[in-house]
């Protein structure tokens, strides 16, 4: 946007990030803001499984621990270096703590001794735009059709199916419809 490739960024959607860990909590993280949580679990030298494998989730913990200034180690600290779902079973097995999307929490939740933590905080949310590029700048854009895209992205029938989806499976939804918000009201 800054550089005038897009023309419009509008807000769309959000879904989040969440710590789960073993139900007795052994790091008392429950309720903490994810700073306050990770540094109690590496007091605590409780056990953190990270997926190790520079996906999405994986770059947002590495800058959640530099952002408290811990490097963590092992013992207590083991990098799995397999897929969210593969990560989510080791941290079961092992009572630890992982950082997790909330949707493969939920797919897997029943086969997991572990519970949600730490959720709905600002650095764990995982914010969606749609962004309609700069007909100007770029001849060859369908801009009506880019324009049309956008517009019902944001609209209200759009917005429903987004806040509904995932309620008859999961009980909750795995989105959350934000069109009409600001960026700093996400999440609220």
């Amino acid at each position: 946007m800054a550089k005038g490739a897009g023309s419009r960024r509008l807000l769309v959607f959000h879904n989040d990030f969440i710590i789960v860990g073993p139900t007795d909590d052994p790091a008392r993280i429950k309720g903490k803001n994810a700073l306050d949580a990770l540094r109690a679990i590496a007091a605590a030298q409780a056990t953190f499984i990270s997926r190790g494998d520079n996906s999405g989730t994986d770059v947002l913990e590495k800058s959640l621990w530099k952002q408290i200034a811990i490097t963590p180690q092992r013992p207590w600290y083991v990098e799995a270096g397999v897929g969210m779902g593969q990560t989510l079973t080791v941290a079961s097995e092992k009572r630890a703590y992982t950082i997790t999307d909330r949707g493969t929490y939920l797919a897997r939740r029943e086969a997991l001794q572990l519970t949600i933590v730490v959720d709905k905080d600002p650095p764990l949310l995982n914010v969606y735009h749609v962004i309609t590029v700069n007909a100007d700048r770029f001849l060859r854009v369908n801009k009506a059709g880019a324009d049309a895209f956008a517009d019902y992205l944001v609209s209200p029938e759009a917005q429903t199916i987004v806040g509904a989806f995932g309620v008859d499976k999961y009980g909750q939804p795995l989105f959350f419809p934000d069109a009409g918000k600001r960026d700093e009201d996400v999440g609220k």
